[in-house]
């Protein structure tokens, strides 16, 4: 996107799906086999020896901006649902220690910044400080020795931050470490400081809780809950199974892609077995976005050709002139790009459209960029008959499909 070397001048140069492609026929010799996403018309968006440069099927392809700040997972679920995240912002927590301190306080906490860097010591024994694993200002953690406060305490430090953060997520973190949190503090990029959370051993000694504390958001106005109150049958898959919200909807929660794979298929399947019930299925691979985070192309492109092949199946399923397929993202994630943060570009959208082609194949539909993820919830919504062109959500504009 325009803005994605705000941050790291680099990240201009950012190219998830280029890097990966090139990457995997270097080490492999030969290209990645893709011929789901190529047949829907991935290559119409990124051209690649890959990728086939025409398609058959009846789909439709766009970009689309991200329509949040930042690249960051939780805020790009919640936006591709239909929610407004226009006033959650990207902030370092040095520029709001005041504020943050006076709300600790004044809900019964003491509250004091640490020697050495924008870090609050809160009870003298937890921590509120930048999170240094994600985009700088993404997201703060509120982090503590489970040995010095019991995750009770901890979360409800955490959820008085949150009244006051403007960031996405506020994450409550407990664990075991031998030595004292201050120890493992440290500057990170842009100006933030925080907790070194793998060196202080959390993630190894075993017992760790972590709790995420999602900016506020009206759940009544995302695609989830306005389809279940239009009568359809809402199904959500791996990490949309945790992070959205819909009290009538089934839960199929999984990070192998394998799994998350099985549970779409049936999920499609149970829906095509109701007799013209609508459904919604949301579902996620995350395993991609964490081969990502450890800048593991060989990885990423295993899972991708995976997710490849659950894709041909779902369109093996997918055949009634009602059925819709839609495939996005949240962010980037380059695998090449030297850093273990996403990357913030253009997501790609590719639309499965069967019974649009009357009895020959459909052109496919190359769209204008869309101005934001939620014009794909937007987009879903009128697929279902939700509303007037989905008018019930808090955001979005449906795509001209």
């Amino acid at each position: 996107m325009p803005d994605a070397g705000a941050l790291r001048p680099g990240d201009r140069a950012a190219d998830t799906l280029g890097q990966l492609l090139d990457h995997c026929r270097h080490v492999h010799g030969r290209h990645l086999r893709l011929p789901a996403l190529g047949a829907l018309g991935l290559g119409l968006l990124r051209p690649h020896p890959a990728l086939a440069s025409r398609t058959a099927l009846p789909v439709a392809v766009a970009r689309a901006r991200l329509g949040y700040d930042g690249a960051d997972t939780y805020a790009g679920h919640q936006t591709m649902m239909g929610a407004d995240f226009s006033r959650v912002g990207v902030a370092r927590l040095g520029g709001h220690l005041t504020e943050v301190a006076q709300a600790l306080e004044r809900a019964g906490h003491k509250a004091v910044p640490l020697e050495g860097g924008p870090v609050l010591v809160v009870d003298g024994h937890v921590l509120v400080h930048d999170n240094l694993e994600a985009d700088p200002g993404i997201n703060w953690n509120v982090s503590a020795r489970l040995a010095d406060q019991p995750f009770e305490r901890i979360l409800a430090v955490a959820r008085t931050v949150r009244e006051v953060a403007p960031v996405a997520r506020v994450i409550a973190v407990g664990g075991h470490s031998d030595r004292p949190l201050p120890a493992f503090v440290r500057q990170g990029d842009g100006g933030t400081a925080g907790l070194d959370t793998p060196a202080t051993g959390f993630y190894r000694n075993g017992g760790l809780r972590v709790q995420h504390l999602g900016a506020p958001v009206d759940h009544s106005r995302q695609l989830p809950g306005l389809a279940a109150r239009a009568g359809a049958a809402v199904t959500l898959v791996g990490k949309a199974a945790d992070i959205l919200a819909c009290g009538s909807a089934v839960r199929r929660p999984a990070v192998r892609t394998d799994e998350v794979l099985a549970h779409t298929l049936s999920a499609v399947r149970a829906a095509g077995e109701t007799g013209g019930t609508p459904a919604l299925v949301v579902a996620n691979v995350q395993e991609t976005d964490l081969a990502g985070h450890q800048q593991d192309a060989v990885r990423f492109g295993a899972v991708l050709q995976e997710a490849d092949a659950g894709l041909g199946a779902l369109l093996r399923e997918l055949d009634r002139p009602d059925d819709r397929l839609i495939v996005t993202a949240d962010h980037g994630n380059d695998p090449a790009i030297g850093h273990a943060f996403h990357t913030r570009e253009y997501a790609p959208v590719l639309i499965h459209r069967p019974g649009t082609g009357g009895s020959g194949a459909a052109a496919p539909a190359v769209l204008p960029d869309a101005g934001s993820l939620a014009d794909v919830g937007a987009t879903a919504a009128r697929f279902l008959g939700i509303g007037e062109g989905a008018a019930d959500l808090a955001a979005g504009t449906p795509l001209p499909v």
